[in-house]
């Protein structure tokens, strides 16, 4: 490769890294970690794709920080919805599910002069990337950006290249902020182009490598699509740090970097197999180390395989990687040990990595064990289906043919497209997104983008105007505050009146907004005669608490010094099964492992609920003791101490974090006893744990693959619940004329004398069809020297049909049976072949045309076939229709 001579090859992707920020932050620019990958308030994304989703509310005027430069290292996955490049992974040098954006922002600070010129004075005096290798594109119509390139940078024009709207302007949306864009290109070297005589930065070839782009948010488009300049203007660049290190080290493929080097050589460990050996062991190569680092930090961000959503995503991605690994003939679990190798790369940069380590590796193993089986059968039915087509001369795997193959057996579109991609062949995608329409629309299944509730507009514009509520809720339940703000079903107003339902806003407030799965408090507002019950509390951003209700008396004005009360009550209850949520995690963690994580709770005044990770359902036993370590906290009344502190300290305690929820730089760590529980937490707690009294888990279930729910009450419910259950053993023991403590013993000797009598019922009842059996022998008609016999008789289910048809044809020996019965207004019908006619006569096909005429359907196997419908009064004709099928048939 051409770069190769000319770079800095000794400087690793960690250096790489912290030179961006470093140099950024040298000219001003706030390092900012790097946000979840599950996007914080904006229902509009799958997952967190660019360096600008944590910025959105500043980009749209909505949020105000403390500082306007901002420089990062995001995570981000493009693995569906609109970017989406799960489909080239592994076939370009380039494309990623999971990858790292570097990017300086300017919020309404500096704009195009600045970014373009620090942009280039890093690439080539901070990586020393040969100038006479880079080439630049403006939109056609920035005048702005390309004099500076020209002018300014020393730019020959020969290197700018004017490229349209398609390429070069970057918009939010169909309206609102936007603005061109101007990226930096690197030429790889010819071997690594298309050849064509025009090629040239734009290309869609690997020879001119987008490494950097520099977004100037200027426009803010009406529904016209005028054009308005913003009155601060915004500057938005990324680049892949994949990209970048691939550049910087010389070498013509990201995957050739040390990003990836460990992790492939874990690959080839685990194979046995050599990289760069042939194109496609290399294509499986790239798709399980990029797959493997997605699925890690995906994991790691608190998301888990199911069959929706990011969750259903995520199992695509692992499903995809389980199907390489059969390229490079790992048949048996290996994805797992390929993402330890992720987590001890990355885990020096992300610490998220290492506290998920076991949760991680548990949750990947045990996706490979469910999914195992299915991919063998399902690939020998996809292969069956590719031999089929052929011999037909075709080239295109139907779309009904995918999904059958996604619906059944869980073999996602994607590989189907792999697979078909080795025969040369190609899938009807658009039939196969029919189908899932279709069955979408039966289930009434649909993603909700984010899962969480988008800021509505009202409130948006508050906290663009910097009202926040300060949280008062920690010290006290009653303060006195002033109005900040009123909403009326969305829309701000100065004053509400008696009767009015709305949202009200303080400057400062005792009431909790639901939050971290804790519920939002409820109360009072009251002044003089004014009299506010406040129903919900809720909290948006990083501090606007808003108190839903009803204004019962009197009238509300913006401005009024109120008192602010809350529920006492329910308050404490509510405190008493948040910290029963602590003591509940770390009683799991204990008694099940450290890969359990919380992954969801509800923390209300009546009840708690709370999902985990863990791969299979808790027994018993299990819960028994974890109920009993709880209790024991409980008796031990051990104090609750809270703290505030930076993120970064409280990580280095050992402090649990939880999954959905997103820090700011000072958080709150709440301890239970001498390390019994560390969590960082917002919620409100109990002082001791003894005021929780007790703690009993009333069901035990799964939420999906990899998730369980537990369901618990505390102090007076808890009692309640435990004399409900004692109310009913007694009830049950004296129905059953038993003590309660001999009550399952009792429960076992009648279950004993049922089945007996159950087992003497059956044989009874065997022995009376065996005997209706030989009198329906007595009418068998014979046909074309076919054997036929077509009878209603009394039964009480298919099955009895069933096994009076197995016993007719066992004596028979050779012929065709139909027998009907009616049963609770339904007409039931069953066809049995004996086996040497189903190739003359198949019980499936005779099942369907005679269960028409008694008003329904039915089919089966040749040999064995059921049916039936809502017409038994046709019985006697369905049953004398057969002789003339047969005849037919025959």
């Amino acid at each position: 490769m051409l770069l190769a001579k000319h770079t800095d090859n000794t400087m690793n992707f960690r250096e790489i890294r912290e030179k961006f920020l470093t140099y950024f932050n040298t000219h001003g620019h706030e390092i900012v970690e790097s946000s979840s990958l599950i996007p914080k308030d904006d229902p509009t994304l799958l997952f967190t794709n660019a360096g600008m989703v944590q910025f959105k509310s500043l980009f749209l005027g909505e949020e105000k920080r403390s500082y306007s430069r901002a420089a990062t290292s995001q995570k981000c996955v493009r693995a569906g919805g609109k970017h989406n490049d799960l489909e080239n992974v592994g076939y370009t040098s380039r494309h990623h599910t999971f990858f790292e954006m570097l990017g300086n922002f300017s919020f309404g600070d500096y704009f195009k002069e600045e970014a373009i010129t620090w942009a280039w004075e890093l690439l080539t005096e901070g990586y020393n990337l040969p100038v006479d290798r880079l080439y630049v594109t403006v939109y056609k119509d920035d005048d702005e950006a390309y004099r500076i390139w020209e002018r300014n940078i020393g730019i020959p024009t020969e290197k700018i290249v004017l490229l349209g709207e398609k390429d070069n302007f970057w918009a939010m949306g169909e309206t609102g902020p936007c603005g061109p864009c101007s990226e930096i290109h690197i030429d790889q070297g010819a071997s690594m182009g298309c050849g064509k005589p025009d090629c040239a930065p734009g290309c869609d070839c690997d020879r001119y490598l987008e490494i950097w782009n520099l977004v100037f948010t200027q426009f803010d488009r009406g529904p016209s699509g005028k054009l308005t300049p913003l009155p601060k203007p915004n500057i938005d660049t990324g680049m892949g740090l994949e990209r970048i290190t691939a550049a910087v080290q010389g070498v013509p493929s990201n995957y050739d970097t040390d990003l990836f080097k460990g992790v492939i050589d874990r690959i080839q460990e685990l194979s046995g197999k050599k990289y760069h050996e042939n194109e496609k062991q290399d294509v499986a190569f790239k798709v399980i180390a990029d797959h493997a680092r997605a699925t890690a930090f995906l994991i790691g961000d608190g998301i888990l395989p199911s069959n929706e959503s990011r969750g259903y995503t995520l199992r695509r991605i692992i499903r995809r990687a389980i199907r390489f690994g059969q390229v490079l003939d790992l048949d048996d679990s290996f994805l797992h040990s390929i993402c330890s190798k992720v987590i001890e790369v990355m885990g020096q940069d992300y610490e998220e990595l290492i506290r998920s380590k076991s949760l991680i590796e548990g949750v990947v193993n045990n996706e490979e064990k469910r999914f195992a089986d299915t991919l063998h059968y399902s690939m020998k039915v996809l292969d069956e289906e590719i031999e089929t087509l052929k011999a037909k001369g075709g080239d295109t795997i139907p779309g009904e043919v995918a999904f059958k193959l996604y619906d059944t057996y869980g073999l996602s579109v994607d590989i189907v497209e792999d697979v078909a991609r080795d025969e040369n062949l190609h899938v009807d995608v658009a039939g196969f997104d029919k189908a899932m329409s279709r069955q979408r629309s039966l289930s009434q299944e649909s993603w909700k983008g984010s899962g969480e509730e988008e800021i509505p507009e009202g409130f948006r514009s508050l906290l663009a105007r910097d009202i926040t509520s300060r949280f008062l809720g920690y010290e006290t339940l009653c303060s006195k505050a002033n109005i900040a703000a009123i909403l009326v079903e969305g829309k701000e107003t100065h004053s509400a009146e008696s009767g009015t339902r709305a949202e009200v806003v303080l400057d400062q407030t005792p009431f909790y907004g639901k939050a971290g799965g804790q519920v939002g408090d409820i109360g009072w507002i009251l002044n003089g005669e004014m009299r506010f019950h406040v129903a919900d509390t809720l909290k948006y951003g990083q501090g606007l608490i808003v108190h839903k209700g009803q204004l019962e008396a009197g009238r509300l004005s913006v401005g009024d010094e109120v008192e602010a009360r809350v529920d006492e009550e329910k308050r404490k209850a509510t405190a008493l099964n948040h910290s029963a949520t602590h003591l509940l995690h770390a009683a799991l963690r204990e008694v099940l492992g450290d890969h359990v994580k919380q992954a969801g709770s509800m923390v209300s005044p009546d009840r708690l609920r709370f999902d985990f990770s863990h791969f299979t359902r808790v027994e018993p036993e299990k819960l028994i003791e974890i109920e009993r370590l709880v209790n024991s906290h409980i008796r031990n009344n051990l104090p609750l101490h809270t703290d505030e502190m930076s993120k970064e300290e409280a990580f280095k305690t050992g402090a649990m974090a939880i999954f959905e929820e997103r820090y700011g730089e000072t958080v709150r760590l709440v301890r239970i006893g001498d390390g019994v529980s560390m969590e960082l937490c917002g919620g409100t707690h109990t002082d001791r744990t003894g005021d929780i009294g007790l703690f009993r888990i009333a069901s035990e279930s799964a939420v999906g693959a990899n998730v369980r729910r537990i369901e618990a009450l505390t102090g007076k419910a808890a009692l309640q619940y435990d004399q409900q259950q004692s109310h009913e053993l007694r009830l049950a023991a004296s129905l059953l004329k038993t003590s309660p403590d001999k009550l399952g013993e009792r429960l076992e000797q009648l279950l004993k004398e049922y089945k007996e009598k159950d087992r003497e019922l059956e044989s009874l009842k065997g022995k009376l069809l065996s005997k209706k059996s030989e009198d329906l022998l007595s009418g068998v008609r014979e046909i074309s020297g076919i054997k036929v016999i077509a009878r209603e008789l009394e039964a009480g289910s298919p099955k009895d049909l069933r096994e009076s048809a197995d016993r007719i044809k066992d004596k028979l020996g050779s012929g065709v049976i139909l027998l009907g019965a009616k049963q609770e207004g339904k007409a039931m019908l069953t066809c049995s072949v004996t086996r040497d006619l189903v190739n003359r006569f198949r019980a499936g096909d005779i099942i369907k045309q005679l269960s028409i005429i008694v008003g329904g359907k039915g089919g089966g196997r040749p040999d064995m076939a059921q049916g039936g419908g809502n017409k038994p009064e046709k019985m006697g004709k369905a049953l004398e229709a057969l002789y003339d099928l047969i005849k037919r048939m025959g």
